[in-house]
């Protein structure tokens, strides 16, 4: 229950960080990036520890939250400012998302999430559980190089040349994979004790991996 809260907590925070370009060194990228790779680290222990099942209801349970802070912010925007209150401007520059974007980056969290709880499931039934760091990674690549393919286009394409949406794509992709590396020693030691103090080390064999099987817990 805390990782799905967490899990939602990151994705909602990132989606409103977006809105900041920040510029470290030569590498510019959205402020979201912070924040939203904690939601994959977070996948990958729920994946680990409780399977597809439950990767799949906290998935969903962000996207649908997500979709609720989108969708009131937007009646925020809408609703008329007091007179005296000059923040209009800035508040709907944040907040006032516009439909392309919502689009995109709710697309692209779904497909990016899903298969990478899936890459994670799959592999540690090949691996027999073994190599936890090697499928941290690689499914970790996976699903945000899917998330990012989807999103630039979707959200930016016929509004920058392909070539930079290209590089954009790309350095966000990597940046959010090293990420998770750099992380990773502290992932395995939450995975770790989670297994320990839970009991649980979910192997899904016999599980339907069909993301919109959400009554099947």
């Amino acid at each position: 229950m805390l990782m799905g809260i967490f899990f939602v907590v990151c994705l909602i925070v990132s989606n409103i960080l977006e809105a900041k370009i920040i510029q470290l060194g030569p590498v510019t990228a959205t402020a979201g990036m912070l924040v939203f790779p904690i939601s994959y680290i977070i996948n990958d222990c729920i994946s680990e520890v409780w399977g597809y099942k439950k990767a799949r209801l906290v998935i969903w349970s962000g996207f649908a939250m997500n979709f609720i802070v989108v969708g009131i912010a937007q009646i925020a925007v809408f609703l008329p400012a007091a007179p005296f209150w000059d923040g209009g401007d800035s508040f709907n520059f944040v907040f006032g998302m516009t439909p392309r974007i919502v689009f995109a980056s709710l697309c692209a969290f779904l497909v990016g999430s899903f298969l990478n709880a899936y890459v994670m499931s799959k592999m540690k039934i090949m691996s027999k559980g073994r190599n936890f760091s090697l499928r941290a990674i690689v499914s970790t690549l996976a699903g945000e190089s899917a998330d990012s393919i989807i999103f630039f286009p979707i959200a930016f394409g016929g509004l920058i040349p392909n070539e930079a949406l290209l590089i954009m794509v790309g350095t966000q992709a990597l940046l959010k994979s090293v990420y998770e590396i750099i992380v990773l020693p502290v992932t395995i030691r939450v995975v770790k004790y989670v297994k320990k103090i839970d009991g649980s080390d979910v192997y899904d064999a016999d599980v339907s991996f069909n993301p919109f099987k959400i009554g099947e817990l």
